[in-house]
């Protein structure tokens, strides 16, 4: 089971923004091949959801309000350290950012852009497929929804 925390990009601790930005390195443009800008100006405007195991970050997404990502509130950067996948920490950091939205904006709509290879995980988490696929930074994405 993961401790997870929930905190402003002010709360952050230098070590945490550092770990949390090293995790979506390693994931996003290291393992996934990814050239792209990760630093991309909106963690300041994020709730950061952060998944601790024995202290080390192996698990992290950021969720924003509505009208700072999309018109609805959204769930991004969702990351699991390779080496922890097996043991389902995917599912406990969607669950902690989808009760992150509802306790901190009090919204139910949730809109995301999934890599598509992901729809089946986060279908599992609620969320609905909506329109054709298309590619962000080189990669097949898909619009999905989750109305609670």
């Amino acid at each position: 089971m993961l401790e997870i925390q929930v905190k402003s990009f002010k709360e952050l601790t230098t070590l945490e923004l550092y770990k949390l930005l090293q995790l979506r390195s390693e994931v996003f443009v290291v393992e996934q091949d990814c050239v792209y800008q990760d630093i991309d100006g909106k963690d300041e405007q994020a709730l950061h959801i952060l998944g601790f195991k024995n202290k080390k970050l192996v698990a992290y997404t950021r969720v924003f309000k509505p009208g700072v990502y999309f018109k609805a509130s959204s769930i991004g950067r969702v990351v699991v350290s390779k080496h922890e996948r097996n043991h389902k920490y995917g599912y406990d950091i969607m669950e902690a950012s989808i009760k992150a939205i509802k306790s901190y904006y009090n919204e139910d709509l949730i809109k995301i852009s999934a890599q598509c290879y992901l729809k089946q995980f986060y279908t599992n988490c609620g969320f609905k497929a909506v329109g054709e696929s298309y590619l962000e930074d080189g990669i097949p994405h898909i619009a999905m929804i989750k109305e609670n």
